[in-house]
């Protein structure tokens, strides 16, 4: 499985809403100058994340992005999948139902199930709101001995 640019922008352009929920709706153009993300390249990414009711829009003068939710309600497993589609490592998971030919009988089936279900649970698991306080928490003085 890889991510790609549109799973990672859209993660990275999310926790700039998440890091300013506070300052109302943000401009594409403003994520974009910040991000070094292209706008037009975002303006493709808004649709998979509006629909997926991720993200809240609003036009006008004062229009732009936030999140439609909190950043402890989004996790990151959401979010690539309204980008992404399928987490699957391989075609026949991609759906909810098996209709491969060989699940009946395949004997390497259960490694692919179990590696969906720990990317899935493990993606599922971090929060925008874990990032962020993860971001806060590095390079202080935490540290053991």
């Amino acid at each position: 499985m890889k991510i790609s640019t549109k799973g990672r922008y859209a993660l990275r352009m999310l926790l700039e809403l998440a890091e300013k929920r506070e300052d109302s709706f943000v401009s594409l153009k403003e994520i974009s100058e910040h991000q070094n993300i292209s706008k037009k390249y975002l303006e493709q990414i808004v649709p998979m994340l509006n629909k997926s009711g991720i993200l809240r829009t609003n036009r006008g003068n004062r229009g732009g992005y936030m999140l439609a939710k909190e950043p402890k309600d989004c996790s990151v497993g959401e979010i690539l999948r309204a980008t992404e589609g399928s987490l699957a490592p391989v075609s026949c998971l991609e759906y909810a139902v098996n209709d491969c030919e060989r699940a009946g009988f395949c004997e390497t089936l259960y490694i692919w199930e179990g590696l969906a279900k720990v990317v899935s649970e493990y993606l599922d698991s971090i929060t925008l709101q874990d990032i962020l306080d993860h971001r806060t928490g590095a390079g202080g003085d935490d540290y053991c001995i």
